[in-house]
């Protein structure tokens, strides 16, 4: 990409990005083509970063290992749903995940753990993901009594309606009561020392930049 282009892509992006200042901006767009190989732009093809490469990103950088939560932090992130995370979504997404505030953080762990995207988590959901993200301790129980039992507790404090699953306005209700149940499911957000890491080597002389 030219000078130019460059420098216009990166003030677009800089005037619609709530978290990052102009030079965090010109980073994460080096640190972007970087990691897509430095594909070049070819008529009609957005380059990005397809499922494989991006959860790798969140595996080796953040620490995830939930297959389930990789995939629903990448399908928050590709936002025209069409297969990759293009440079944009790649921005947007990381303000939010990286710096976003509380607000922003409900909305988008809701929509990680809403696996189905029909506006609810349901009993079925807390269990796919608590089951995953849980280590299996062996013992003569079934291991899934012991999940279920965690599934009704979850529903126990969270379920301000009583009807079972958890609405948005549940979820809502019990985070903003308690923010450590933001992330009750399973980790889809970085945690404070991956998050550090991050941007001390991303957000530096973007001439002398270097990464992974």
């Amino acid at each position: 990409m030219n000078r130019k282009k460059l420098q216009k892509l990166t003030d677009t992006l800089t005037k619609n990005c709530k978290h990052f200042n102009k030079f965090e901006v010109k980073c994460l767009i080096n640190l972007f083509y970087h990691l897509v190989g430095g594909i070049t732009e070819q008529q009609g093809t957005a380059i990005g970063l397809d499922r494989n490469a991006f959860q790798n990103i969140l595996y080796r950088t953040f620490g995830m290992l939930d297959d389930t939560i990789m995939d629903r932090v990448f399908r928050a992130f590709d936002k025209d749903n069409d297969g990759c995370v293009n440079i944009s979504e790649w921005i947007y997404g990381l303000s939010l995940f990286l710096r976003g505030t509380l607000e922003e953080k409900i909305k988008y762990c809701f929509e990680v753990f809403d696996l189905n995207g029909d506006g609810f988590i349901s009993k079925e959901e807390i269990f796919h993901m608590l089951k995953n993200s849980l280590p299996q301790q062996p013992s003569e129980e079934d291991p899934d009594e012991g999940i279920k039992d965690l599934v009704e507790i979850a529903l126990k404090k969270m379920d301000y309606d009583h009807d079972g699953k958890l609405s948005f306005a549940d979820y809502e209700q019990a985070v903003r009561e308690e923010t450590l149940l933001l992330e009750a499911f399973g980790p889809c957000l970085p945690d404070p020392k991956s998050q550090m890491e991050f941007e001390a080597q991303v957000f530096k002389d973007p001439n002398k930049f270097n990464y992974m």
